[in-house]
């Protein structure tokens, strides 16, 4: 089994950062795409941003220039810098990742999400 577990959340004013963190552990072989989606009350969970283990990162286009995605493969963590918070922004925030585990002698992948962490833009 693989755990994700997150950090980071909190409340701030319009204008402000927060950095989130996600760690993974467990029965890791490698992480493939690691990323970050959200979900407002009301709404679907939506993609944020993802990084390859290559490093290659995409951005959904409301937090682009805004938002930086990166991670410590040696750790199996990815980060989330968010800087210039809109209230828009709200929403719980969810770690991904897209791990290949050994199991019998076979190999698999399968997706896991983190637990979720609120974060709160309001003045």
């Amino acid at each position: 089994q693989v755990q994700l577990v997150e950090s980071g959340g909190g409340f701030v004013q319009p204008g402000g950062s927060l950095r989130l963190s996600c760690a993974a552990s467990g029965s890791i072989f490698k992480i493939n795409a690691m990323g970050w989606y959200r979900q407002a009350p009301g709404q679907q969970r939506e993609l944020v941003a993802v990084i390859t283990s290559g490093g290659t990162t995409t951005y959904t286009d409301s937090v682009n220039v805004r938002f930086t995605v990166s991670r410590d493969n040696a750790n199996n963590t990815v980060y989330l810098q968010m800087n210039n918070l809109k209230p828009e922004d709200t929403a719980v925030y969810y770690c991904n990742a897209d791990v290949k585990y050994s199991r019998g002698g076979y190999w698999y992948t399968a997706d896991y999400w983190g637990q979720g962490t609120q974060v709160t833009v309001s003045s």
